[in-house]
């Protein structure tokens, strides 16, 4: 699970807040996490905050350029936090192509948030894009809410030479089932000068298609609310002035190449906002750019491991020697792995036996009716008996 310790804020008040599974984990740990806080305010929450709430998650991604490891088909990753008030399961369901999915529940009935992860890859020579396929759900039963989303596109540069850096583009639509609401983002690309870069920029829809709010912010910072009548105006506004800035450089023949981190965002006023990142801590760069919620997901102590099954990226040799210090021993076992995986693989085709996935299946999303996969029930009641040795 990936949290950037962040915050969610409501209008006048302010509330704290290809990949393996737990990889999978690591990078929606904050909507998880927070998801908590929107299912216990939902009176002030409303679509925008949902929309902020999505947009949360992508800021994890931010900085996080390592390539994490190999998933292995039914290996899974299990989080219980009582104190928050939530538990998740995740299961690497296939592998060509690789997906994994999710599914989080709180303990007290109030939420369900659930999806997968497919990354449709494409390589662009300098760069690689990753196309999310997956669809994310998220469910509040006490209020009868059902919101639906994908993810932007996510793109990593400079992967042969150079410093590498992520952007996010490509829109993504949030829709509220029961209202018919919808909130349209759509994430700015870099651009040639990256005046651009991390922008977001959306309008929320009533049921009619009536424009009520625009959003607007950086996905690596924060993200505001304003009505559309002040958000056109300020627009009108800063385009006047930005022709005037070009016709007075032009004038004076000199030139300007604006930073790659872009300007800092203009705040309009009368915005609210929605929510901030806060700082990652100071050992973050050291620890693959995680925060300190992240960094306890791998914790394995007794308690945990008398409970999970064996098919736990806790228990996966490989990363356990990396955790250790052991690289040699982590490269030899993740080998290992990987040929054992292809084995396993080689000889189900001989004997037409078709792998069975554990936890999810796959099957209509409840709420839009598009090919999702979803939560066969039966992990939490601790029957492992029948799992495959994948390690």
């Amino acid at each position: 699970l990936h949290r950037p310790n962040s915050n969610l804020y409501f209008p006048h008040e302010h509330q704290g807040s290809t990949m393996s599974p737990f990889i999978t984990v690591s990078f929606m740990s904050f909507q998880i996490s927070n998801v908590y806080f929107l299912s216990k305010r939902m009176y002030v929450f409303s679509i925008q905050c949902v929309a902020a709430f999505a947009v949360s998650a992508v800021a994890s991604q931010w900085e996080r350029t390592g390539k994490p490891f190999n998933p292995l088909l039914g290996e899974t990753y299990e989080l219980v936090r009582d104190d928050l008030g939530f538990r998740l399961i995740s299961e690497q369901v296939s592998h060509h192509p690789p997906v994994s999915a999710f599914h989080a529940e709180g303990l007290q009935k109030d939420f369900v948030f659930h999806g997968s992860i497919y990354p449709k890859l494409k390589f662009w020579g300098k760069s690689v894009e990753a196309e999310p396929k997956g669809i994310i759900t998220l469910e509040l039963p006490k209020h009868n809410e059902a919101y639906t989303w994908t993810n932007p596109t996510c793109c990593v540069h400079n992967i042969i030479v150079g410093q590498l850096w992520i952007e996010q583009y490509g829109s993504v639509e949030v829709i509220n089932h029961r209202t018919g609401e919808k909130c349209c983002l759509s994430f700015k690309p870099c651009g040639l000068f990256g005046k651009e870069l991390h922008k977001v920029e959306g309008y929320i829809l009533d049921k009619s298609k009536k424009k009520v709010y625009n959003l607007y912010g950086k996905w690596t910072e924060c993200m505001y609310i304003v009505d559309p009548a002040t958000f056109e105006t300020h627009r009108k506004n800063d385009k006047k002035a930005s022709e005037d800035k070009k016709s007075s450089k032009q004038s004076s023949d000199s030139e300007e190449t604006p930073q790659l981190d872009g300007d800092s965002l203009e705040v309009i006023p009368g915005s609210q906002l929605l929510w901030r990142i806060a700082p990652r801590p100071v050992n973050s760069a050291q620890m693959y750019n995680f925060t300190t919620f992240a960094m306890q997901l791998n914790e394995l102590d007794k308690e945990i491991e008398v409970v999970i099954p064996k098919t736990d990226s806790r228990l996966r040799p490989d990363i356990q020697a990396m955790e250790n210090g052991d690289i040699d021993l982590a490269s030899e076992e993740k080998k290992r792995l990987e040929e054992k995986q292809r084995a396993a693989r080689k000889n189900r085709s001989k004997s037409d036996d078709e792998w069975k996935m554990r936890w999810f299946h796959q099957g209509p999303n409840p709420h839009n009716g598009s090919q999702d996969w979803l939560f066969s029930n039966g992990y939490w009641d601790r029957d492992y008996s029948q799992l495959p040795d994948i390690y």
